[in-house]
C-alpha cells in the first residue's frame, strides 16, 4: 500500500487510527496489537506470500534476542556473543539469498563464462530495512542497552508501518519508551494537526514535485539504456532532474513518515536533513539516510576500527563501509561503484581536512563556503548516475554527455545565436534532434522545473525546521538542538495552529488529492 494512495489516505489510515484511539481506552495491550496487525495488513497489501517470512524472521530474532540477553544476566559472555553471532549471520543469510543470490551468480558467469541459472526469486519489500532493524536490536541486547521483552511491543516496533518498506532504520532504545508511555495511545490534537501537516507537505512533495521531475529524468536514462549517444544538455537535464527528483522523493517518504508516527503520538528519528546544503561529503552523510549513515557507522566502521588504527587503515575502512553501504542499496555493480565513489570522496575529505590543520591553514569564509557546497553538490550528482543507470554501459554514456563528449544539441532559440559562434571547435558536434526540443523536454518548461526544484533545496527551511516548535522527530523530543541548525527565515513559514494554515493545507491536500491519477511507488521502495 502506497502513502501517496487513496485507499491509503481514505480508508486504511483513519480506520487503523481510530481503532487505536478506541482500543486505548481500554487497554495500551489491545491497542499496541491492533497497530501490530494494521501494519502486518499494510505490509500484506504487497504481497500475502511475504507476511510470513517477516513473522518467522521477527520471532526468531525476538527468541534470539531474549536468549543473548539471558546469558548477559548470568554473565555468560562467550555464550551470548555465539549466539549474536549466529543470529546475525542468520539474518545476513537471508537477507543475502533474497537480495544477492541472482546478482552473484550473474556475476560469476560473466566473469567465468559459465551459464548458471538465475534463481526465481522475488525480493520481499523492506527487507533490507527490517533486516537492520533487527540486527541493531540484536547488538544492542548484547551491549546491554535492551531492557524490556514485550513480544507485541517489538512486533510493533519492527512492523510499525510508517517505516516498514523504507526506513527510518530504527532501534529498540528510540521506541520502545514511547510504547511504553500512557499518553501514546490517546489521541492527542496538537499532535494530529502537527502530524497531518507534515504528513500533506510530503505528500505534495511527492505527488507535485518528485512524480514531475521524472519525466525529465526517466526518458535520458531510459535513452542511454538503448544506446543512444546521450548530448550535453540532455545528459545534463537528465543528471540534475533524477538528482532533484531523488531528493524531493525520498524527502517526501520521510516527512510522511515522521507526519503519520506523529499522529500517532510516536516520534520516529531524523533520516533527512537539506542534504544538498552541505559543504562536504562528510556533511552530506550526516544529512542524507542519517539512520543508514549512523548504523553503518556504529555497526561496521567503528568495529572494523575506526580511525582508532592509523590512516591507512581509517581509510580502508571508509572505503568498505561505503561499498557495503553501496551493496545495501541495490545488488549491482553500479550501486558498488555509486558507494565506491562516495568513499573516495570521504577519503579526499578527511585528507584535505587533515592537510589544513596540519599546514595551520584558517577556516574559510562564506566565499569558500560557497564554493565547497558547489563542489559537494556537483560530486554528489556525478555519482547519482552509477545510482540511477541500469548499467555501467548506460552511466558511461550519461556522464560522456555531461562532459561534452558526446556532442551538444542546442535548443532552437539557442541555435542560431551560439553554434556559429563555436562551430569551429571539433569537439562540438552540433546536432538539433536532442529531448531538449521534443515532447516535454521545451527548454523553458525544463530549465523552469529544475530551477523552482533547486531553489526549494538550497534556500527554503525543511520540515523540521518549519515544524521546530512542535519537535516533530525523536532527535529533538529527546535533545535540545541547536538554533543555529533549526534557524527558519521568515518567521511566517514556522507551524502554528491557525486557521489560514488550515485552510492552505486542505487546498493543498486537495489538489494533491485529485492529481493522484497513477500509481508511483517511492524510490526508495527498490532498496
Amino acid at each position: 500500500m502506497l502513502f501517496n494512495s487513496l485507499n491509503f489516505i481514505l480508508v486504511f489510515l483513519p480506520i487503523t487510527f481510530f481503532g487505536m484511539i478506541w482500543l486505548g481506552k481500554y487497554s495500551r495491550r489491545l491497542a499496541a496489537l491492533w497497530l501490530s496487525l494494521a501494519s502486518l495488513s499494510f505490509y500484506a497489501v504487497w504481497d500475502a506470500r511475504f507476511v510470513l517470512l517477516l513473522l518467522i524472521s521477527i520471532s526468531f530474532n525476538y527468541g534470539a534476542g531474549y536468549w543473548i540477553g539471558l546469558r548477559r544476566a548470568t554473565n555468560d559472555i562467550p555464550s551470548a556473543k555465539a549466539a549474536l553471532v549466529l543470529a546475525i549471520s542468520a539474518n545476513m543469510l537471508l537477507l543475502g539469498y533474497f537480495k544477492y543470490a541472482n546478482f552473484f551468480i550473474t556475476s560469476v558467469n560473466q566473469l567465468t563464462g559459465t551459464d548458471l541459472a538465475v534463481l526465481n526469486i522475488l525480493l520481499p519489500l523492506g527487507i533490507s530495512f527490517f533486516t537492520f532493524t533487527q540486527i541493531a536490536f540484536l547488538v544492542d541486547v548484547y551491549r546491554g542497552f535492551v531492557r524490556e521483552y514485550n513480544y507485541i511491543h517489538y512486533l510493533l516496533f519492527v512492523t510499525w508501518f510508517p517505516h516498514l518498506i523504507a526506513g527510518p532504520i530504527l532501534h529498540h532504545k528510540q521506541m520502545m519508551p514511547q510504547f511504553s508511555r500512557p499518553e501514546v495511545w490517546k489521541i492527542h490534537y496538537d499532535n494530529v494537526a502537527a502530524g497531518l501537516t507534515i504528513f500533506v507537505l510530503g505528500l505534495a512533495k511527492k505527488v507535485l514535485i518528485a512524480d514531475d521531475l521524472a519525466n525529465f529524468a526517466t526518458p535520458v536514462f531510459t535513452m542511454a539504456s538503448n544506446g543512444s549517444a546521450i548530448q550535453f544538455f540532455d545528459a545534463w537535464v537528465g543528471a540534475l532532474a533524477y538528482t532533484l527528483q531523488l531528493y524531493f522523493d525520498f524527502s517526501a517518504y520521510s516527512d510522511m513518515a515522521i507526519g503519520l508516527s506523529l499522529m500517532f503520538n510516536v516520534r520516529l528519528p531524523l533520516n533527512f536533513d537539506s542534504p544538498y546544503k552541505a559543504t562536504s561529503i562528510i556533511d552530506f552523510w550526516r544529512r542524507w539516510h542519517i539512520t543508514l549513515s549512523t548504523f553503518l557507522r556504529d555497526y561496521l566502521y567503528i568495529p572494523l576500527g575506526g580511525n582508532r588504527k592509523g590512516t591507512l587503515r581509517r581509510y580502508l575502512n571508509l572505503m568498505a563501509t561505503m561499498l557495503l553501504g553501496g551493496l545495501w542499496h541495490g545488488a549491482g555493480w553500479t550501486f558498488i561503484i555509486w558507494g565506491g565513489l562516495h568513499g573516495i570522496y570521504l577519503m579526499i575529505n578527511h585528507g584535505w581536512r587533515e592537510f589544513k590543520t596540519l599546514m595551520g591553514l584558517p577556516k574559510g569564509g562564506r566565499l569558500a563556503g560557497f564554493w565547497a557546497g558547489v563542489l559537494t553538490f556537483l560530486s554528489v550528482v556525478v555519482a547519482w548516475v552509477f545510482f540511477r543507470a541500469d548499467s555501467l554501459h548506460s552511466a558511461q554514456n550519461i556522464l560522456y554527455g555531461m562532459a561534452g563528449l558526446n556532442g551538444i544539441s542546442l535548443p532552437p532559440t539557442l541555435e542560431a545565436r551560439l553554434a556559429p559562434l563555436l562551430s569551429h571547435q571539433n569537439w562540438f558536434a552540433f546536432s538539433y534532434d536532442g529531448l531538449l526540443n521534443v515532447g516535454d523536454f521545451k527548454p523553458s518548461k525544463v530549465f523552469r522545473h529544475l530551477l523552482i526544484g533547486l531553489a526549494i533545496v538550497w534556500f527554503l527551511p525543511n520540515v523540521r525546521q518549519i515544524m521546530r516548535n512542535h519537535k516533530p522527530v525523536w532527535d529533538d523530543f529527546k535533545e535540545s538542538a541547536s538554533s543555529k541548525r533549526l534557524a527558519a527565515r521568515p518567521n511566517w513559514l514556522i507551524w502554528r495552529p491557525l486557521k489560514l494554515y488550515a485552510l492552505g493545507l486542505g487546498a493543498l491536500l486537495f489538489v494533491c488529492l485529485t492529481s493522484m491519477s497513477q500509481k508511483s511507488e517511492f524510490l526508495y521502495f527498490q532498496f
